[in-house]
């Protein structure tokens, strides 16, 4: 006798052997012991997964004689009646089985329906089976609805299809519809190791896993890929031999490529898929297998301790809680997306192994924020009082700095406010714009650094000064504080005598146009927080402002105006800079201007007698 496959042999004959569709079964078994019975049936699923074995046990269930000859309608077929031994064998008059993908025309419709006018020569039901039925032409279809809406009572039909979409809706409202659905892994692998024990062959329950994920929900996929591993294995199932012929990637480059993620490592990762490449193995499976892998991963993250039935058999499972908890669960849900959205990517790379490659390096670039940032949390949220060590005090003495003696009083409320009592006639100039003309030699800026009657060099003015606590915006108590009504400390600015000496440079650079674009706003947005004779540390609030050719070029121009020094730049919170203290100025001339046009009688008169309003924000400061 010739070898019948494992489909075929173990295909189930009743419905207590069906697998995996409960659902269908209770439905049918209910309709068949309360005999309410309709006249058409669609069962629609993905392949292998028992659309043609429901219909024949159907078929044998309604034509079934039982053991004795006198049996009827019932959800338990005998199995051993000739009816249901012709239906198993394919032999019996009364079942007609049409395959609709070769015979879709309306010909072989009409030819089949031209049976339906006669009784059953053996059975109880005639009983028409259409599989494939969605590769019917419209014309078919047509052919097809008056008979299938209102058949004669002995006529049922079956249908299957796998694409139901593409059946009429015309059809789908005359038939009971019943979707068969893919069979988990778990239930595909106690199947096949029934199957075997039955068969005799050894299985290691790993190539079983191997097998049932490799199904996808089939079984009948599952029986072949079992019939072809014992041929493979020489009568026994090896997870090794398994492995090697579905061509599935070794869990332990698996493992080795995520841990490497976890740890940024990217020369293990390119080292990893080098070797995948040597051995053959399928770069679509690998991602496919890290998919499995992480969502283990993300589920253990999100509930502790939860082990999936998978899990309490695979030996894997102690490493990958490991791996659970060394690896953040942003870069696991990250790195989840990048390999599902990564398989689609390896059909337009070039090599499929470059493009799992990139795939995987793809995580090393984009790191979430919190991991990126980790290893800079220390300069990026420096607080003030963690400031460097005070650099050693050079030889020379360090000059005096006062406060400059200016007449305009207009000026000098720039710096410390209007007295109480003292009004102020003439106007205040206007900052200069970085376009516009620079401050006036004569007057300079509001927080013009006194000068000695003989002019010093520029060297004997550089001084050794450590890192100043620049202290809590708003504090009035503090010496910098030198306009305590001033919108000062609104804005969180509070001037210091290192901010007056780099305002000073720093607007005799933009006056020369010494400086231009980001090199001016570096010098404009940072606060000299230290100086000695050959080093200065700048603070800023922004990395973007920390580039290494505009902090090279910014002291290449401080050198012009007589500042041989090294800049370092670090990042943290600026309270004074020269751009705080234009938007100061900029900010009281604004009110200072809005005040004068409140405080004019003719305006006064205007809103009074007429009604008249100012638009807010139409007032601006006039520049000088």
């Amino acid at each position: 006798m010739s070898y019948v496959v494992l489909a075929r042999k173990y295909r189930p004959r009743n419905f207590t052997e069906m697998v995996g569709q409960g659902h269908v079964v209770q439905a049918l078994s209910n309709a068949l012991t309360t005999q309410r019975l309709h006249h058409a049936y669609l069962f629609t699923g993905t392949r292998g997964v028992g659309k043609t074995t429901v219909s024949r046990i159907l078929a044998k269930s309604l034509n079934c004689l039982g053991a004795d000859g006198q049996g009827g309608i019932t959800a338990e077929p005998c199995g051993v009646c000739q009816a249901c031994t012709d239906i198993d064998s394919g032999r019996f008059v009364d079942y007609t089985e049409l395959d609709a993908a070769s015979n879709r025309g309306v010909d072989e419709v009409q030819a089949l329906l031209e049976q339906a006018v006669y009784k059953p020569v053996q059975g109880r039901f005639k009983v028409f089976m259409i599989d494939e039925v969605h590769m019917l032409t419209n014309t078919a279809f047509n052919a097809m609805l008056k008979t299938l809406e209102e058949p004669p009572e002995y006529l049922k039909f079956v249908l299957a299809t796998t694409d139901p979409q593409k059946v009429p809706v015309t059809v789908l409202s005359r038939c009971l519809q019943f979707n068969l659905r893919p069979m988990a892994p778990e239930t595909v692998q106690a199947h096949l190791l029934q199957v075997l024990q039955a068969e005799q062959v050894p299985a290691e329950a790993q190539a079983l896993r191997l097998i049932s994920r490799a199904a996808r929900g089939s079984m009948r996929d599952a029986l072949s890929l079992t019939d072809q591993a014992i041929a493979f294995g020489g009568g026994q199932l090896q997870e090794a031999t398994v492995r090697q012929m579905l061509g599935a990637v070794d869990r332990s480059y698996v493992l080795r490529l995520i841990d490497a993620l976890a740890r940024s490592d990217g020369a293990t990762v390119v080292d990893t898929i080098d070797a995948l490449r040597l051995n053959g193995l399928n770069a679509a499976t690998t991602l496919e297998d890290m998919t499995g892998v992480l969502q283990r991963m993300a589920v253990l993250q999100a509930v502790p301790g939860r082990v999936s039935a998978d899990g309490l058999e695979d030996p894997d499972e102690v490493e990958i809680q490991r791996l659970a908890a060394s690896l953040p669960a942003d870069e696991t849900q990250l790195l989840y997306s990048l390999c599902l959205h990564g398989r689609t990517e390896l059909g337009l790379a070039p090599d499929e192994y470059a493009g799992l490659t990139m795939v995987l390096l793809r995580l090393l670039a984009f790191k979430p924020a919190g991991a990126a940032s980790a290893t800079t949390e220390k300069k990026t949220l420096k607080p003030a009082e963690a400031a460097p060590e005070p650099l050693a005090a050079p030889a020379v003495a360090a000059p005096v700095l006062k406060p400059a003696v200016v007449s305009a009083p207009a000026v000098v409320a720039a710096v410390a406010g209007p007295a109480p009592g003292v009004a102020i006639a003439s106007p205040v100039p206007a900052p200069p714009d970085m376009d516009e003309a620079p401050w006036p030699e004569d007057d300079g800026p509001p927080w013009e650094e006194a000068s000695t009657s003989e002019t010093a060099p520029a060297a004997s003015r550089t001084v050794a000064i450590p890192v100043r606590d620049a202290g809590e915006p708003g504090r009035l108590d503090q010496p910098q504080a030198r306009n305590q009504a001033a919108p000062a400390a609104l804005s969180g600015m509070a001037p210091s005598e290192e901010g007056d000496f780099w305002f000073e440079a720093v607007m005799q650079l933009v006056r020369s146009e010494a400086i231009a674009a980001l090199v001016r706003e570096l010098g404009l947005q940072s606060q000299l927080v230290a100086r000695d004779t050959d080093r200065w540390v700048l603070r800023v609030e922004r990395e973007s402002l920390n580039q290494g050719n505009s902090r090279e070029r910014l002291a290449t121009a401080l050198q012009t105006i007589g500042h041989q020094v090294r800049l370092v730049v670090e990042i943290g919170t600026v309270i004074d800079s020269p751009a705080k203290r234009l938007a100061l100025e900029a900010e009281r001339l604004q009110r200072q201007a809005e005040a004068q046009i409140m405080g004019d009688p003719f305006v006064q008169t205007m809103m009074r007698d007429f009604g008249g309003k100012i638009v807010p924000g139409t007032l601006k400061a006039a520049r000088a």
